[in-house]
């Protein structure tokens, strides 16, 4: 597969992956179970690791849960309550502890102790304590703001309302809340008589329990609660994360009971195995086991990459499969233009949904497994409604069958459909004038790491344009101007317009690295938006440079590739963006309708001087003795600075350590602060 192709298959997973994010965890609906999400989570992650520097910076990683729902009070967390990153086979985990021992520098001989827990199936939520008395509970939402809930969470018996023992003046606990199989069976078939209809699982009844607008009805369910984190404390919890479950059970959490402890990763796939012999036997649903790094401190020093710990992950169970005969192959137009194959299947049952469409990636990845109307196929749901093809049986085809070829021409605009420069996925030459591209664009612009504009989702974004109410994502903000265009619509009243107008005036002030990820630029995900926010400042600051970059060298060309994380690749897809003279109207229209806010930078109170190396680029060169370079880098974005990979005349400060070569003399050269590793841990608060 080559990198294009790989960076435009891994953007659709992206998205993929964001939409059941949000009919999970925002509407407790979820389409797919878990095994098949986590098929399709593996497919990304391989991509990922063989692709790293074509990745969307917005990719499943860096996300967690959906935004909260309406009709509950927002709660903002304390401490962001992040989501955990996969393993799927024995060698994920494998690089797991590797990875670990390498950011940690630990010697071979040194031991890792870690913990293995049950992975409950359920609904994640927060409590917090204040004086041993619980004040408050609240979902996780979107991992930095979620619902208050407490009334709700009040009737849980086994959520204690005062802790036993002595405990931090603040503790926030976290755990998740669930339905056991008999209480759940009891609940449908309670269900069933009234002629209502039955919950699909466990999991999904516990959540919309909790989101009762009437406690009463929650006290009904008889949920439950296993408790094994924290967010906002006090103090140190504990020294080892084994520790903190005794304590927990102290204070009078229940946690889960099967959990143990290894030191390699060939004990943690027999807890995983052993585990997974119980999952039957128990009175509850688990879909995976989680390992994590026993000792608090290495867990701090590890701390995250992106939205997730790089101290713990989830070893997920195997998904399922199932064959059926491929009937038909149909082809769907993204927002970059990528003409994606879809193929149409005799609907299956595969982990108890019937399913009715496969992805077939690209025309290279129907070649290659020699895919054809006709065939009988092994399919395995990856995540969604449209699960992915494994392979073909070759001894079932039918006679007359002929190899599948993508259409030269756009199947919704008629415009010539190309590949150029090597890649592998055949585009759309017409741009925005295509109506696929142009209302794919528009929802993107408007999903939760964009504007997230509140009451504007997918089908009203497909109608509006369809109508030509919207044509591009300034017209959204000049909605307020068709209002009696709005309420002539039907299903749309004076309440429901005025909502969704007030809504839409609500986004009239938005962050810089949000207002970058939502033009949708190829490859520009929300990790690379946040570096070119946190890098260039502002929208006029990051115009000129691209401006100024256009020619693909000189001083802003190299300051934009030297971004850590961006490489040539994003950086060319951003400046030959920003050059288009259609997309520069669009970007400078909208910015008449709306404030984009500059950046601003994340300080630390770790040291005395810490504020002030906020904003500041570093690079790191020779090799580090009491840090490993990746927890290095990891420091110093921490504090609010920028990694970056070359020295130049704006490099701020060059952290040498031993056999520090030409870095360490071009940074001599141009007079920028040479610093040693011991230097640079005192300034940096250690």
């Amino acid at each position: 597969m080559e990198a294009s192709e790989a960076a435009a298959e891994m953007a659709r997973l992206a998205a993929e992956l964001a939409e059941h994010d949000r009919r999970y965890h925002g509407e407790d609906a979820p389409a797919v179970s878990d095994a098949d999400y986590d098929a399709l989570m593996r497919r990304y992650t391989e991509l990922e690791a063989r692709f790293p520097d074509r990745a969307p910076a917005d990719g499943p990683g860096l996300r967690v849960g959906s935004r909260p729902a309406p009709g509950f009070e927002k709660v903002v967390h304390a401490r962001p309550m992040l989501s955990l990153r996969n393993a799927f086979d024995e060698e994920d985990v494998g690089e797991f502890v590797r990875g670990v021992r390498r950011f940690l520098s630990l010697a071979p001989e040194e031991p890792l102790a870690m913990t293995a827990e049950a992975k409950i199936d359920g609904l994640s939520i927060a409590l917090r304590y204040e004086g041993g008395r619980l004040v408050q509970a609240a979902t996780r939402g979107d991992g930095r703001e979620g619902e208050n809930v407490t009334r709700n969470i009040e009737t849980v018996e086994s959520v204690p309302k005062r802790l036993s023992g002595r405990a931090p003046d603040v503790l926030e606990v976290r755990g998740e809340i669930y339905m056991a199989h008999g209480e759940f069976r009891r609940l449908n078939d309670e269900r069933e008589r009234e002629g209502l209809p039955l919950y699909a699982n466990p999991r999904n009844s516990a959540a919309g329990s909790v989101r009762q607008i009437d406690p009463a009805v929650t006290a009904a369910r008889h949920l439950r609660f296993f408790a094994y984190g924290w967010g906002e404390i006090g103090e140190r919890p504990a020294e080892t994360h084994s520790a903190w479950l005794e304590r927990l059970e102290e204070w009078g959490f229940e946690v889960e009971p099967n959990g143990t402890r290894a030191e390699d990763a060939g004990a943690l796939i027999a807890a995983h195995r052993a585990i997974g012999e119980l999952r039957a036997a128990l009175d509850y649903d688990i879909d995976g086991v989680v390992y994590k790094v026993d000792r608090i401190d290495w867990q701090e020093r590890l701390g995250f990459a992106g939205r997730a710990p790089r101290w713990a992950i989830a070893h997920k169970f195997p998904a399922e499969r199932a064959e059926t005969v491929l009937e038909d192959i149909l082809v769907q137009v993204g927002r970059t233009g990528a003409l994606t194959p879809v193929a149409v299947l005799r609907p299956v049952t595969v982990g108890g949904v019937v399913v009715s469409r496969a992805t077939l990636h690209n025309e290279d990845e129907i070649g290659r497994k020699d895919i054809r109307v006709g065939d009988t196929v092994v399919i395995q749901r990856a995540g969604d409604v449209i699960p992915q093809i494994l392979e073909v049986r070759l001894d079932r085809r039918p006679e007359g069958t002929g190899p599948f070829s993508l259409p030269e021409t756009c199947p919704v605009c008629g415009s010539e459909a190309r590949r150029d420069g090597g890649d592998v996925v055949r585009r759309c030459t017409g741009g925005l004038f295509c109506r696929a591209q142009a209302v794919e664009r528009l929802k993107h612009f408007v999903s939760r790491g964009g504007f997230d504009i509140e009451g504007l989702g997918r089908k009203h974004i497909e109608a509006f344009h369809a109508d030509g109410l919207i044509e591009a994502p300034a017209d959204i903000f000049r909605l307020r101007d068709r209002r009696a265009d709005l309420l002539e619509r039907d299903g749309w009243g004076e309440q429901s317009v005025d909502n969704l107008l007030a809504a839409i005036d609500d986004r009239r002030r938005v962050p810089f690295d949000r207002f970058l990820f939502a033009l949708g630029i190829r490859h520009i995900g929300e990790g690379n938006a946040r570096l070119l926010a946190r890098h260039y400042g502002n929208l006029d600051a990051l115009l000129e440079a691209a401006a100024s970059a256009v020619s693909r060298e000189g001083e802003a060309w190299d300051a934009l590739i030297g971004i850590d994380g961006m490489g040539a690749g994003r950086a060319e897809d951003l400046v030959a963006f920003l050059a288009d003279p259609r997309s520069a109207r669009m970007v400078e229209a909208l910015a008449a309708e709306v404030t984009v806010e500059g950046a601003a930078s994340i300080a630390s109170t770790a040291g005395e001087d810490v504020g002030a190396l906020a904003g500041k680029t570093v690079v790191f060169t020779g090799t580090l003795a009491a840090l490993s370079r990746r927890e290095a880098k990891a420091r110093a974005e921490q504090i609010g600075m920028r990694v970056v990979g070359s020295v130049s005349a704006k490099t701020d400060l060059v952290i040498a350590g031993e056999a520090a070569g030409s870095k360490k003399r071009r940074a001599e050269e141009l007079g920028v602060r040479v610093l040693t590793e011991d230097e640079w841990l005192e300034l940096a608060g250690r």
